[in-house]
Formats: structure tokens, C-alpha cells, sequence
């Protein structure tokens, strides 16, 4: 994203496909514990217990793509966490449910992908090495440079990268990341001593005070 120029490379052997798995079934599994602690209204809190207990809509091979996609987009730095430590996985599965409408277009990519894959490589996305699953994502991630028959990978990377950016940085990771301290109690001054000057005027001592 915006402070990260570029693509990070990946490292060598780094989510290869078993581990990228086991972290979406337990990315999975923590799902179904949600404790809803916010004062929600009745209605939503009741919708999305319903669409957790449904489980999940991807698969677990599709789990492990899109985690490796996540986290090529969204890297670990030395900021922060990844994607997929932020829980952006489980956050994209829960809205396809949520947001039925992105469920086609993501299968449909998610599908495009691995058949590029097995056309360049023989394997699949998530067996496909780290320089060869960049080599992929670099023909699909900037819409101005690919080339016209790499339109469908173009608006699935578009749409994955969309997701993965609003899973992040709605995360308690990603509000870190962007050092977002919310709403802070201020210690008011009073009007700076030039422009009191300025209009002739001064604060009483009672009003320096109890005020300032």
C-alpha cells in the first residue's frame, strides 16, 4: 500500500503451501469463536453470528492462495505485521459471505490464477516458488502496464487488493500501523499572546486561573 512502494519480495521457502494451510484452518477455527463485545443492534449481531455458523465459503487450497496473495500485497515489516497476522484471511472469507455479490469474482479469480499457474509452472499458486508466484502477481497488479489478455487477473488483483487493504487497516495491526491515536483529550492555552495584543486585550488573573 501507500508506504509500501513496492511488492516486497518474499523470502525463500517463506508460506509455502502446508503452512499457508495450517494458518487458514486455524485462521478458520478462531473465527467460529467471535465474542461480539460492541453494542451492536439486534438485527446485525443476529446476521452475523448466522453467517459465522454457515463456515467458511473458500476452500481450503483457495484459504491458502489467498493468503500468500494477502500477504504479498501487505507484507511484515519493520512496522508490523502482515496480513494474514492481521487476520485479513478470515476477514475476506467472512465478507464474500457478507457481501455474496464478490463471491463469483473471487472463485472466478482465484481460478484464473491457478490455471495460469499450472499453464507457466505445472503447479499450483500456493506450490509455485516465491520468485514465480511474484513473477504472476507483478503481470496483474498494475493495471496500466498489463497486458490486455491479463484483464481478468487485473480486476480480481484489484478487487483482492481492495479487500486486503480494508481487512488490515481496520485491524488493531493495521490502526498501529498507520499510528492513529483516536480521540485524545487537548490542554487549551488560551489565545496566544500576540493575538490578544493584537486586539488589545488580556486575561485576569482569575481567568488565568480557573481557565488557562
Amino acid at each position: 500500500m501507500d508506504r509500501r512502494s513496492t511488492l516486497k519480495l518474499l523470502a525463500t521457502g517463506a508460506l509455502a503451501g502446508p503452512v499457508a494451510l495450517t494458518g487458514c484452518e486455524t485462521a478458520q477455527k478462531k473465527e467460529q469463536d467471535v465474542t461480539f463485545n460492541l453494542d451492536r443492534n439486534p438485527d446485525e449481531l443476529a446476521r452475523e453470528k448466522k453467517l459465522i455458523a454457515e463456515g467458511p465459503f473458500f476452500t481450503p487450497e483457495e484459504m491458502a492462495t489467498i493468503t500468500l496473495l494477502a500477504d504479498i500485497i501487505i507484507p511484515k515489516d519493520e512496522i508490523s505485521g502482515s496480513a494474514s497476522e492481521a487476520g485479513v484471511p478470515a476477514f475476506i472469507d467472512f465478507i464474500v459471505r457478507d457481501m455474496p455479490d464478490h463471491q463469483l469474482p473471487m472463485r472466478g479469480g482465484l481460478r484464473w490464477l491457478e490455471l495460469q499457474c499450472l499453464s507457466r509452472y505445472g503447479k499450483g499458486f500456493a506450490k509455485a516458488t516465491p520468485v514465480q508466484q511474484l513473477k504472476i502477481v507483478d503481470d496483474i497488479a498494475y493495471p496500466n502496464r498489463a497486458k490486455p489478455e491479463m484483464k481478468p487477473g487485473v480486476q480480481f488483483f484489484n478487487l483482492m487488493r481492495n479487500l486486503t487493504a480494508s481487512g488490515f487497516y481496520t485491524s488493531s495491526i493495521g490502526v498501529m500501523d498507520l499510528n492513529y491515536m483516536g480521540n485524545q483529550a487537548n490542554q487549551w492555552k488560551g489565545v496566544p499572546d500576540e493575538v490578544l495584543k493584537q486586539y488589545q486585550l488580556s486575561y485576569t488573573e482569575k481567568e488565568n486561573q480557573d481557565c488557562i
